[in-house]
């Protein structure tokens, strides 16, 4: 196969950050991407419908001159949210879904839960409303291992709070488990998870072996081979449980680059180069379509979009190593082979 025609992918897990940077990493993912997940994570947070809508206004601006692009908002959860604020942000279109961040987990996360029974309010008026919590599946205990934190929360956090909350529709963001793959596949129609570009691409070895390689460094951090292929084995399965999200995660290299680096690995300028690559090798480039441009929109409750881009295979795809923001380089993440796809069309 030399050309691959598909809906226009949507990425149900974005970072765009703010000002300078929003500005200069939003084209990226506009050029393919006709809608995305937008986190709400900023320094502060959008924690009301209010902010929501003064983020969203800030994203439109930042579009270039013709794109084509729409921003899905989210609120970020705290143990003060207003349901009712909620439910009125939802009710009028505004937002999509609300994220639920365990405090300390990532980064700008200091804000997040620390005792989840305060939210059940929230997260019981979701249910009602049917409006999907967005979930960054990790404990946050010094105690436990780093690289068992996924399936930790599975246990003691995310199965009760959904026994607690029936109806609940959740999105396991960014799964990186053999554990979380087999809970979503388990989960029934209420739960699916998003899987990033790097996770299909990285294991633990990258980040660590031979040196530290920073710009590999993301959280969830990547783990063992084993988990890695788990996840290749549920994005090229077609099931309906799992979709792109790419958590494309914007750092200046001066804060990546240093004695306590940023995680987080940008990948929105070559994601989808990326993916047909992964799903060529593992010749499964006819469910490419159903993980980057079906299965989130059905799961959200949205329809596909119309629009359709085509792949090429040719010559390797020189893509920059950085690209340039206001607030200095970014650097692309690298997935350490040759990339020979590129879109066309």
């Amino acid at each position: 196969m030399t050309t691959l025609t598909i809906r226009r992918p949507d990425d149900w897990h974005l970072h765009l950050r703010d000002g300078a940077m929003l500005k200069a990493v939003l084209p990226e993912t506009a050029r393919h991407f006709a809608r995305a997940i937008i986190m709400p994570n900023l320094v502060p947070p959008v924690v009301t419908g209010d902010d929501a809508a003064a983020y969203r206004g800030r994203i439109l601006e930042a579009l270039p001159e013709g794109a084509a692009f729409e921003p899905l908002m989210t609120l970020y959860l705290t143990e003060k949210t207003d349901p009712e604020d909620v439910a009125r942000a939802h009710a009028g279109g505004l937002i999509r879904a609300v994220k639920l961040y365990p405090a300390g987990a990532t980064t700008n996360s200091a804000s997040g839960v620390r005792d989840f029974d305060r939210i059940r309010p929230v997260l019981e008026r979701m249910a009602e409303i049917g409006l999907p919590l967005c979930v960054h599946g990790e404990v946050t205990d010094a105690e436990v291992d780093i690289f068992d934190r996924e399936k930790v929360f599975i246990d003691r956090v995310l199965e009760p709070l959904r026994e607690r909350t029936p109806g609940l529709r959740v999105v396991m963001e960014h799964i990186t488990t053999r554990d979380g793959v087999e809970y979503v596949r388990a989960g029934g129609p209420d739960i699916g998870a998003t899987i990033t570009t790097h996770h299909l691409v990285i294991n633990r070895n990258h980040i660590l072996a031979g040196g530290i390689r920073p710009h590999y460094y993301c959280l969830p951090v990547a783990k063992r081979e084993i988990h890695r292929l788990a996840l290749r084995a549920a994005a090229t399965s077609g099931e309906d449980s799992f979709f792109l999200g790419t958590d494309s995660a914007p750092h200046v290299d001066a804060a990546k680059e240093t004695a306590c680096g940023c995680a987080g690995c940008f990948t929105a300028t070559n994601t989808l180069s990326i993916l047909a690559e992964v799903f060529e090798q593992d010749e499964a480039l006819g469910t490419l379509e159903a993980f980057a441009s079906l299965n989130g929109p059905a799961f959200y409750g949205l329809s596909p979009n119309d629009e359709t881009i085509t792949l090429s295979r040719g010559a390797p795809v020189d893509y920059p190593e950085r690209i340039e923001t206001g607030d200095g380089p970014v650097t692309v993440f690298d997935p350490g082979f040759p990339l020979h796809w590129r879109v066309t069309d």
